[in-house]
């Protein structure tokens, strides 16, 4: 089965790059109509939609649609919003580039990316990674310290704007 071409999808499907909305322009089966939204939306948040008998993430859908070609790597929702198609919203990144917007993990005791509670030390540790090595960035007795040598590592070494933000839900 050769792959999806942008004629192909957009025969298939219109895609609003303002709101990031799929609608079915053909009937695919009998619950399925012209006009549907397309897709549904998988546990992690994702939007699948099938095509032509293949299941396709939207984001890359959208890419191909406007671009005319998948992306070669990944594409990022710039916001963190899985669910958030708009064009505005994505961007073609590589592996590392997206792994640099990430979302705060939702156990981190300091609430704050790379920066973690020494307890021995009574302070606290920031670092950050980078081209796959981790950095110390510090030892430091406060918290707002050592978020200030993260945020300003991040700017020095590409991180996006929105790394370390709070998670969506």
């Amino acid at each position: 089965m050769s792959e999806l071409t942008q004629d192909q999808a957009n025969d298939a499907l219109h895609y609003d790059p303002e709101t990031g909305i799929f609608t079915r322009k053909i009937q695919t089966c009998g619950r399925v109509k012209v006009g549907d939204v397309a897709g549904y939306v998988r546990d992690d948040g994702y939007r699948m939609i099938r095509v032509r008998v293949r299941q396709y993430l939207a984001h890359r859908l959208a890419w191909l649609m406007v671009t005319g070609k998948f992306p070669e790597n990944q594409i990022d929702h710039i916001n963190g919003s899985r669910g958030d198609n708009r064009w505005c919203n994505l961007r073609a990144v590589t592996n590392t580039e997206n792994d640099r917007n990430r979302a705060v993990r939702r156990d981190s005791a300091s609430g704050v990316m790379g920066v973690r509670r020494h307890n021995r030390a009574d302070g606290w540790v920031a670092r950050i990674t980078v081209s796959g090595k981790i950095m110390n960035l510090g030892f430091f007795k406060n918290i707002e310290d050592a978020t200030a040598a993260r945020k300003s590592a991040e700017a020095k070494h590409g991180y996006h704007s929105n790394s370390g933000r709070t998670r969506n839900a």
